[in-house]
């Protein structure tokens, strides 16, 4: 395929009150879980992961939303000291200025979902055809787990893995779900 077969790049802004609470939930539920208590680090996640990690050639991160945001929008995806050390400035930055609603906004609206895939809206309209604010719990889970690797977890052909997550993810979210979790979010 030439530079000039490959599809074209696929994006829709969408406000925050026009994505369904579910495609919320279950993106806090997969990603992020103290999202509403952290200030851009869960430092007990970072301590789980550090420790997980010694002993593993399987690296796993323990980045929040707030630092994904902030790389996904402001760095380069190499993984260096220098890299990560710019993104705990900018996402210190983030959390200072902006509230938990914009941070969710920006990260669904820049998370890549895909190759060439960026943000819910463009992936609700691919995947399933329909607006996010439309998406069922069930879809915004798929969505959502496959998140951490979009290029190898893919939603229009999920792997028995992926659909370990989504359920997964379907628990959580009726887990938090039931706390009134998103009436904090709006708060």
């Amino acid at each position: 395929m030439t530079h000039s077969d490959s599809p074209p790049l696929q994006y829709q802004w969408v406000p925050l009150e026009k994505i369904a609470d579910s495609v919320k939930l279950a993106v806090i539920a997969s990603e992020d879980q103290t999202f509403l208590d952290h200030m851009g680090f869960d430092f007990k996640a970072i301590g789980k992961a550090f420790e997980r990690n010694q002993n593993t050639k399987r690296i796993r991160g323990a980045s929040t939303i707030s630092q994904q945001t902030a790389k996904n929008l402001f760095l380069y995806p190499s993984r260096s000291y220098v890299r990560k050390g710019l993104e705990v400035y900018i996402t210190a930055l983030i959390e200072a200025l902006w509230p938990k609603q914009r941070i969710l906004e920006v990260y669904l609206n820049i998370a890549e979902f895909g190759p060439k895939l960026y943000g819910i809206e463009a992936a609700s309209r691919q995947f399933f055809e329909k607006p996010s604010a439309q998406l069922t719990s069930g879809e915004a889970a798929l969505l959502a787990a496959s998140l951490p690797n979009p290029k190898l977890l893919k939603v229009q052909q999920p792997s028995a893995y992926l659909r370990q997550r989504q359920h997964w993810i379907q628990q959580q979210m009726v887990r938090l779900g039931g706390r009134g979790f998103l009436n904090d979010l709006s708060e």
